[in-house]
């Protein structure tokens, strides 16, 4: 069905060559903002407005009426999961000797979360990380 024909050739009406899009990145949990650039039969490459790097993205990953796309939990629970963390999110967890860290997320999986510091790097489960309020990173303790 997304990559169905007709409903590309619908698509393709609505748009033309240098026109700015949203697309839904699902690697780093949010939308990026583009250009088109080209359209082909079943993909479109679009050039990143942030980076200039150019991708080519199936037409169903294209925010067609500027959804907010954030998914989260409704209930409030203190374990947070794939959903609710991005790229480039400050979060923090406990490490096995009782420190605490407040680190960049760099890269997603399904189960673990890949965070970085400085020098510092470490892969962990979802289930250990926390939210911060306030990602200040110059005024945040060692």
């Amino acid at each position: 069905m997304l990559d169905d024909p007709k409903r590309i050739s619908e698509l393709k009406i609505h748009f033309r060559i240098g026109q700015e899009i949203q697309y839904f990145e699902p690697d780093k949990n949010r939308t990026i903002k583009a250009s088109v650039t080209k359209f082909n039969r079943t993909r479109v490459l679009v050039k990143n407005l942030v980076d200039g790097a150019h991708w080519t993205i199936p037409y169903y990953f294209i925010n067609i009426n500027q959804i907010h796309t954030n998914i989260s939990n409704t209930n409030q629970k203190a374990v947070l999961g794939r959903n609710e963390v991005q790229v480039k999110d400050i979060v923090g967890f406990i490490d096995r000797n009782n420190v605490k860290w407040f680190v960049e997320t760099v890269r997603l999986n399904q189960q673990m979360v890949t965070l970085n510091r400085d020098t510092h790097k470490w892969r962990v489960h979802y289930s250990v990380l926390f939210k911060i309020v306030c990602p200040d990173i110059d005024v945040l303790p060692e």
